[in-house]
């Protein structure tokens, strides 16, 4: 049996390679004579740069730059030299991750320590800088990335702001024109499953805002500051993009992307699984076993397993799903390719628990699997 091992992070307790590896190990495990092949997947967000450097032979960069605060933190990104690609995850520097829940300032929060990561991207010659959106601790529609790369920014008396948070109010004048030039001159790929727009009930405000400490006092006056910023930049850039698919991701940092670059959207595992070449792994597999934290029927929507389980059904491959927890409307998946799905969880206990000992549940679970496959074969 050739097994492919592809899944997702199980976030907050294993990330997508750990998981890939643990899979495989109990595969081995329990019979060495199988052949696997690990391809980690994610869509966009943390773990990103992870599954594309493993699948491409790539390195990790680490530089010093900023926190969403402004303190000084290590932090890395996955370069690709042959190819002279840059892999950037939002959330390595602007990500939610980097705070306590006590932190959680939108007004105060930037993505300035992103900007540095491309700026260190570019003066490693950069040709491709793919941009992975998501979870980020942010709502400044990505002044602060920008303002890293040069952007400069002014109050209503023509003062220069340094650092503007997501108190977006406070602009009322902003000049591309001093941007790094070597922006023009790079592939940008961005990695996003969000297709919300800017503005309004589904925008980045309304919608992502509450997990970024935007309390409900805050929503109408940042929505505000949003929605004068918006229009502040289509003056200046003669380009409308507040409605434009993923504007509102990662904070609003897909409106500026937009408005001020050429780049190209594409869903986080797309895009993962062209650059790892997985389809030509697909004829030789008899048996995808992915995975993720929960799978119910939000997971219709662009999620690792389904996404997966679309490819497997041009091969007529078996799916199966390990998950930490089953949600409602798994009926569903079945019409997506996913074959069965399986809880690591074997017994009682909290979320806490479960998520502590992940890895020791999947290493069981995939035992538990391997065990019921031989049992159909005999």
């Amino acid at each position: 049996m050739r097994v492919l091992i592809a899944p997702d992070s199980f976030k907050g307790s294993i990330s997508s390679v750990k998981a890939a590896n643990t899979i495989k190990r109990a595969i081995l495990t329990f019979n060495p004579a199988l052949t696997t092949n690990i391809f980690p997947m994610a869509d966009g967000g943390e773990g990103t740069v992870d599954a594309i450097i493993l699948s491409t032979g790539g390195e990790r960069i680490t530089r010093t730059i900023q926190d969403p605060l402004g303190r000084s933190i290590d932090s890395s990104f996955g370069w690709i030299g042959e190819s002279q690609t840059a892999v950037i995850e939002t959330a390595a520097a602007s990500g939610l991750p980097l705070l306590t829940s006590e932190e959680l300032n939108p007004l105060k929060t930037s993505t300035f320590g992103t900007g540095q990561l491309i700026k260190e991207a570019l003066d490693l010659g950069a040709k491709t800088i793919i941009l992975g959106l998501g979870g980020s601790a942010t709502v400044d529609a990505g002044v602060g990335l920008f303002q890293a790369l040069g952007l400069n920014c002014f109050d209503e008396k023509g003062s220069f702001l340094e650092r503007v948070g997501g108190d977006l109010q406070r602009i009322s004048h902003i000049d591309s024109s001093t941007l790094d030039p070597r922006l023009k001159h790079v592939n940008f790929v961005v990695a996003s499953d969000v297709t919300n727009p800017l503005l309004g009930t589904e925008g980045a405000i309304a919608v992502f805002g509450p997990q970024k400490g935007v309390t409900p006092d805050l929503l109408v006056p940042l929505e505000a500051g949003m929605t004068k910023f918006s229009t502040l930049v289509a003056t200046h850039t003669n380009r409308q993009e507040v409605n434009t698919p993923g504007s509102g991701a990662a904070g609003g940092i897909g409106f500026l992307l937009h408005s001020l670059l050429n780049v190209t959207f594409k869903p986080g595992l797309e895009l993962i699984v062209e650059t790892s070449n997985l389809k030509k792994a697909l004829p030789a597999v008899d048996l995808i076993i992915t995975g993720e934290g929960k799978v119910d029927g939000q997971s219709l929507f662009g999620k690792v397993p389904v996404g997966l389980g679309n490819l497997a059904k041009e091969y007529g491959i078996p799916v199966v799903a390990l998950t930490g927890s089953i949600g409602d409307g798994i009926e569903e998946l079945e019409k997506e390719g996913i074959s069965v799905v399986h809880s690591i969880v074997n017994s009682p206990m909290s979320l806490e628990q479960a998520m502590k000992n992940g890895e020791a549940l999947l290493f069981e679970a995939t035992t538990r699997l391997m065990k019921t496959l031989k049992l159909k074969k005999e």
